[in-house]
């Protein structure tokens, strides 16, 4: 069993030794509290269980505390993927509610499994999930502002490898803030997040760098075909800087190999296989 989640980039790590430090412990604490879910859970439940945890964690851009786009809305998009089954579910653009990545995760039994706009936010609500406001008052200064470049950057997400030898992977974002409303990120899409029986990740950074490089599937396939993660995500990023892609990424392989890596600094994530590992 081996889990591993992402907190995204933030900027403030260079200089912000307190915003560091909160960030690593929020990742440390969530990290161990899904590693003991795992234990008793499935790869899919656990990765919905961990992301739901970042989603509230107002630290992260995801859920709440989510960046504001350009028109003072927030919307949220999440995806989940279950590696055994080949089954990808996710929400683009919605609005209103506290876990998308939970709403994600009951589309995982519909025929349609991608929603996005007022569609992903009808069967929310269809699903018991009520009104819930992710704006902080962080989030309106910032916007007041216009200080979107000083705010953190990316999304959350987590990949687990259980007991059975299932992968999944699951993504949240809130966006870039101040974006054309209604852009589509990469976090609802297989180039942000993407699980096979071979092995899981989950992206972060610029999503329209990770879409075009279709880099989660890419490194999927790689691995599916016989390369290690490592060496399977260090050839995706080789391509990645031909473009100048911002991306990092957290993957597990089926074999149990742990691997992240980043085209920037200040990817934040932690792993636990019995071992506590954080990085920022």
């Amino acid at each position: 069993m081996k889990i591993i989640i992402h907190g995204g980039f933030f900027s403030e790590s260079s200089t912000n030794q307190e915003m560091k430090e909160a960030k690593q412990q929020a990742l440390s604490d969530i990290v161990g509290r899904a590693y003991v879910f795992l234990k008793e859970h499935t790869a899919v439940e656990t990765v919905v269980f961990a992301v739901a945890l970042l989603e509230d964690c107002p630290l992260f851009n995801a859920g709440l505390g989510s960046q504001i786009q350009s028109d003072g809305r927030v919307r949220l998009s999440a995806s989940l993927m279950d590696g055994s089954s080949q089954r990808f579910s996710g929400v683009i653009n919605l609005e209103d509610v506290r876990h998308p990545i939970e709403v994600s995760a009951r589309l995982l039994d519909y025929d349609d499994r991608v929603l996005s706009g007022e569609g992903a936010l009808l069967f929310a609500r269809e699903q018991g999930y009520e009104y819930f406001d992710p704006v902080t008052e962080e989030r309106k200064n910032e916007y007041a502002a216009k200080l979107a470049g000083l705010s953190r950057v990316g999304t959350v997400g987590c990949v687990a490898l259980d007991k059975n030898g299932h992968l999944a992977a699951a993504t949240s974002t809130g966006g870039k803030g101040f974006e054309i409303p209604c852009r589509v990120s990469d976090s609802a899409t297989v180039a942000g997040n993407f699980a096979n029986a071979y092995a899981g990740v989950s992206c972060t950074g610029v999503g329209e760098d990770i879409v075009s490089a279709g880099l989660a599937a890419k490194i999927v396939t790689r691995v599916t075909d016989g390369f290690s993660l490592k060496e399977a995500a260090d050839k995706s990023f080789g391509e990645l800087k031909e473009i100048d892609g911002f991306a990092g990424v957290i993957g597990i392989s089926a074999s149990g190999e742990i691997y992240h890596t980043d085209s920037h600094p200040y990817m934040v994530w932690a792993a636990f296989d019995g071992n506590l590992q954080v990085f920022s």
